[in-house]
């Protein structure tokens, strides 16, 4: 018996045969350094780059944070949905109605979309989990067209045409009159650096997450539920309930995403909130063509996916049809990804979740890791 064997933060050994469970390497204790040099790096930006750049950024944060939660619930659970612009445009509304009806304060208003998210999304589960393969991709889908058909006849939030925030409510974020008081920066700016302060703390805590959720015995779990369900259930895993946690969590940190988006933005509509190209079509694209089953995939997939916005987005039609045929070739060549492809070719793993087992007399890889 090796059951004492999954420790996720260290090697474990066991008694009788001397072997070890590890899940880190030198690239990853390298990685940890990069992490916090590249987070330290960016607290610091907003006082060094113009307000265009800024934004790019928040964008670029706000991506990969959905990007990340959509590879959770696709690459770890096996739960492919094509509905997360559900909970995008649901936690942006209860934001949205929170600050003109309530007038409550910008954190608080984000706090309550991301907490009505995973509210909403425990009856949608209740409905979508009863579904399997692509009929459970399509009922995400219907679930979030019936969200925005609902939301649409809120008059109250200007209906089916939207509504405007407040002018200025970004700027009674926490910390934003300092900024101005104390760095001379105007309020407009002010409220955007902290806009991207908050996008940068959501996408290191959703990373932070992820990667202490599959490194644990939970993660393990999750993993021989996508792989094999009923084998994963004879061994006293409970499919359901660890698909259910992971689901609720998803829709959560999208709900938190979805209301600071719409917070910077400072306009709502049910099209723009509940679009499924923005907040759906494209985190897939981000994912799939970066690396599903991989924390650093959505990373390098959001990097890439700018890129081709900034080259190809006046192009019209064109730009689409440059994403789906990049999406296309990469699956055909490169069915684990750019990153997938790296690492298959150098061995690389910044931030490993498989299980080495070493220590006796040969040393193999136990399943826990994105592909096994």
């Amino acid at each position: 018996m090796v059951h004492d064997t999954l420790s996720p933060d260290s090697a474990s050994p066991v008694p009788s045969f001397g072997w070890t469970v590890s899940t880190r390497n030198r690239a990853s204790s390298f990685a940890v350094l990069l992490v916090a040099a590249m987070v330290a790096a960016g607290i610091v930006v907003p006082f060094f780059v113009p307000r265009a750049v800024l934004q790019d950024l928040f964008f670029i944060l706000t991506m990969l944070t959905l990007a990340q939660c959509w590879n959770l619930l696709a690459g770890y659970a096996g739960l492919v949905s094509v509905g997360q612009q559900a909970f995008v445009g649901f936690g942006a509304y209860v934001m949205s109605a929170a600050v003109i009806l309530g007038g409550l304060n910008p954190v608080i208003a984000i706090t309550l979309g991301g907490l009505a998210a995973m509210v909403v999304s425990v009856p949608t589960a209740f409905f979508v989990f009863r579904l399997h393969g692509a009929y459970f991709a399509i009922g995400t889908w219907v679930i979030a067209e019936v969200v925005r058909l609902s939301l649409a006849q809120w008059k109250v939030l200007g209906g089916g045409t939207g509504t405007s925030l407040p002018s200025g409510v970004a700027r009674e974020l926490p910390g934003t009159r300092l900024l101005a008081e104390w760095f001379g920066a105007r309020p407009a700016q002010a409220a955007d650096m902290m806009c991207y302060w908050l996008a940068l703390l959501l996408a290191s805590a959703t990373i932070g997450f992820a990667y202490r959720l599959l490194r644990s015995k939970q993660g393990l779990g999750l993993a021989a539920v996508r792989d094999n369900r009923e084998a994963a259930r004879s061994v006293g895993i409970d499919p359901n309930r660890i698909k259910f946690a992971v689901y609720l969590a998803a829709a959560f940190v999208t709900g938190l995403t979805g209301a600071l988006i719409y917070l910077q933005k400072a306009r709502i509509s049910p099209d723009a909130a509940f679009s499924v190209t923005d907040w759906t079509a494209y985190v897939i694209f981000i994912v799939v063509i970066g690396g599903i089953g991989t924390i650093e995939g959505p990373i390098v997939g959001v990097i890439v996916f700018f890129i081709l916005q900034n080259l190809f987005a006046d192009y019209g039609s064109w730009y689409l049809l440059v994403l789906g045929l990049l999406g296309i070739v990469i699956m055909l060549f490169a069915p684990r990804g750019l990153w997938g492809l790296f690492a298959e070719r150098t061995g690389l793993q910044l931030f490993p979740v498989r299980r080495i087992l070493a220590g006796g007399p040969l040393t193999k890889n136990i399943k826990g890791g994105p592909h096994g």
